[in-house]
């Protein structure tokens, strides 16, 4: 006998939408399945299920406030390129550009 995945469901959100309307088929007053698309589907069958969605941890801060720190430490970053202090103007930099990515998912 060879091991398999035949007994074990994949998690719903990485199942295909023929496979998510496979399952919604069996939920009984349940319309328009084959006119809904992916998230549709999860909604309904999660639902269904009683699962409860988990929203993503954001962060406590908003966008605005992190660009302003990002403005402070450029202007900070400015005072130090004179000096030519290398390590506090690497450390500033890789802090900015993590500030940076962090605004793109906060958007």
């Amino acid at each position: 006998m060879t091991k398999g995945t035949e007994g074990v469901e994949k998690p719903l959100d990485k199942m295909t939408v023929k496979e998510l309307r496979e399952i919604a088929h069996a939920i009984p007053d349940l319309k328009g399945i084959h006119g809904m698309n992916k998230q549709d589907l999860l909604d309904a069958v999660k639902a269904h299920r009683g699962i409860k969605e988990e929203k993503p941890k954001t962060s406590s801060r908003s966008l605005r406030q992190i660009k302003q720190h990002i403005r402070e430490l450029k202007a900070l970053k400015s005072e130090i390129a004179p000096e030519k202090d290398r390590k506090k103007s690497s450390i500033l930099r890789r802090r900015i550009s993590r500030l940076k990515k962090k605004t793109r998912n906060v958007a």
